[in-house]
């Protein structure tokens, strides 16, 4: 009895999987509607910075990462996921600072490294991936993304709106791991690419 209900177990699981080629899974599709909700949440951060309601949509567009990787880890990973996954967060965090920005809410120089570690860390990983190199995401980066979204929240919540002391802080703390784990990519990346076979010689 035992056997056979492994063994059906296991069938199950492999029926409701997805190979690493797959695209439209449960975790991309929730992936794909938070990036098409977050322009509408733009446009109602811009209009309701500091508001309950604004701030509730803010956590379930936040929280929702955790969801889809919950949904990738049940159904498969899958190369569409890995790309998809950190390009909503990215859209979602920055579209929410350039959009506090444009009302005053945040200073730009804090918005603006985070933007530019975030831009160019895309195009390193692009472009040492290339050379054959992937630096996977680590513990620190993930961290580093909540940091950004409860930095965020602190300037939507009424209760914290008017303390730029609080959310302040929590915004350059921000900044400090956005800086930080893009160095630490960059030099993981370097000690990836040195430990590669040499070309063969012709």
């Amino acid at each position: 009895m035992t056997s056979v209900s492994g063994s059906s177990t296991t069938a199950t699981r492999t029926a409701s999987g997805f190979g690493p080629g797959a695209l439209l899974t449960p975790a991309n599709l929730l992936t794909l509607a938070r990036i098409a909700a977050t322009p509408p949440f733009l446009w109602a951060l811009t209009r309701h910075p500091v508001a309950w309601a604004t701030f509730a949509v803010w956590i379930v567009l936040c929280g929702t990462d955790l969801v889809d990787g919950k949904l990738a880890r049940r159904h498969g990973a899958t190369r569409s996921g890995a790309f998809l996954d950190p390009l909503a967060d990215k859209i979602l965090v920055l579209g929410a600072f350039a959009g506090l920005v444009a009302i005053d809410r945040v200073w730009w120089l804090p918005a603006l490294l985070i933007a530019a570690r975030e831009v160019l860390m895309s195009w390193y990983r692009s472009w040492i991936g290339r050379r054959g190199v992937s630096v996977p995401a680590n513990q620190t980066a993930k961290v580093k993304t909540w940091v950004q979204c409860i930095a965020v929240a602190l300037v939507l919540l009424p209760p914290t709106a008017d303390h730029p002391l609080v959310y302040g802080s929590v915004v350059w703390l921000a900044v400090a791991l956005t800086l930080f784990t893009g160095a630490q990519y960059a030099i993981e990346g370097r000690r990836l690419a040195l430990a590669l076979p040499a070309p063969a010689k012709a």
